[in-house]
């Protein structure tokens, strides 16, 4: 047996810090749902003006946020994302990355919103449907669902209406019959992979009635487009779209690099409202579409650029970070166990960087904590990095 290793899921001990554990994250990536959003006033300023000038108006509206690797733009746009999330009125759909095309885009768009949430705006538009061509009154989804389920409303009824319905309000007839089709337990599936642009075999669009194959980026324009008018039509304010690391299109050959831009300008000009697209890129990168692609440049409108820390953001990063974590309902604990002098130096030798910053903070609490550290100093830190 070699000693080597000491493997142990022993818990470091915090106490002596008033904390429970450390509270910096080990990979710092962004959470899915992040809690705490730090500084950049003028960042979380614009992002609130175009997202309110929405949902306030319902005119369509755009942003791009740049910055440096490292810098927040996957967190702002989660952030963002998080605090939409708890709206009723609006659906809200991130994309990791734009992939190939288009085609790409709304794929990862559908696919974050899920199967369960597919099906439950199809019941939603057959519920509509019902109030008016049943005498039933079903308010909402799984009012639907149990007149379904219970048999007060055969789906042989609704159907057929359902579908006229919804291909008028979308003029997309394969995108209303593949909507209807999420509810029905034998093709809900196929329905699923279809609106998803997975692909499906000729006979299983010969089943639902469906005749177009979802494959290229102006049917995932046109599929897009169908979505949000659903939605609409439904009494929903409209659709965000948040599409992280947007720079990778840079790798993308010139020509399909192009075809990227033209159907993102495409499906900005055909919804003039109920959309809110917010795009994360590097600076360098936006700035080569503001040269080269003036047409659709000019359809985001704004660009907000986040800045490196400040030593004000850090502290205040820090300390809520800290927070999350406190033992005690104690105030005014602030950065401690840091010094001033300590986040300084963690600042100058990450540049402002955010996520060096936060593992920087993880990896020298842990070291302080195993040396019985009470405070961590400047002179602590300048040995440790």
């Amino acid at each position: 047996m070699s000693d080597a290793f000491t493997i142990t899921d022993e818990q470091q001990d915090y106490s002596q810090y008033d904390l429970d554990a450390n509270p910096f994250p080990y990979s710092p990536v962004p959470a899915e749902d992040p809690e705490i959003y730090c500084g950049q006033q003028h960042v979380s300023g614009k992002i609130s003006s175009t997202v309110s000038s929405m949902l306030s108006t319902g005119k369509s509206k755009h942003l791009v946020v740049t910055g440096k690797y490292g810098n927040g733009k996957s967190h702002t746009l989660k952030y963002t994302r998080s605090l939409l999330r708890d709206r009723d009125d609006v659906v809200v759909g991130y994309v990791a990355q734009p992939g190939e095309g288009f085609l790409d885009i709304y794929h990862e768009f559908v696919y974050d919103l899920g199967f369960n949430r597919l099906q439950e705006l199809a019941y939603e538009f057959l519920a509509s449907v019902a109030r008016n061509a049943t005498d039933t009154n079903p308010i909402g989804a799984s009012a639907m669902e149990s007149l379904i389920d219970d048999g007060d409303v055969l789906l042989s009824e609704i159907v057929p209406e359902a579908i006229r319905r919804l291909s008028d309000v979308t003029k997309f007839a394969d995108f209303a019959r593949a909507i209807i089709h999420m509810v029905y337990e034998d093709t809900n599936l196929y329905a699923w992979q279809w609106l998803t642009a997975e692909g499906i075999r000729y006979e299983q669009r010969k089943e639902m009635e469906i005749h177009s194959a979802l494959d290229d980026d102006t049917m995932g324009v046109r599929a897009f487009t169908a979505l949000k008018n659903m939605l609409l039509e439904l009494g929903y304010t409209g659709i965000f779209v948040f599409v992280d690391e947007f720079e990778s299109i840079a790798r993308l050959s010139p020509k399909d690099e192009q075809a990227t831009l033209n159907s993102i300008r495409h499906l900005m000009d055909q919804n003039s409202s109920g959309l809110c697209m917010l795009f994360g890129c590097a600076p360098e990168v936006w700035q080569d579409v503001m040269s080269e692609y003036h047409a659709f440049s000019e359809r985001i409108g704004e660009e907000v650029a986040l800045k490196p820390l400040t030593s004000e953001n850090l502290y205040e990063l820090v300390r809520d970070y800290l927070d999350q974590e406190r033992m005690s309902s104690a105030e005014n604990e602030g950065i401690d166990p840091f010094s001033e002098e300590a986040l300084d130096l963690i600042l100058q030798t990450s540049q402002g960087n955010i996520r060096q910053v936060l593992s920087m903070c993880s990896r020298i609490l842990d070291d302080a904590a195993e040396s019985q550290k009470n405070k961590i100093t400047s002179s602590w830190v300048e040995g440790k990095i």
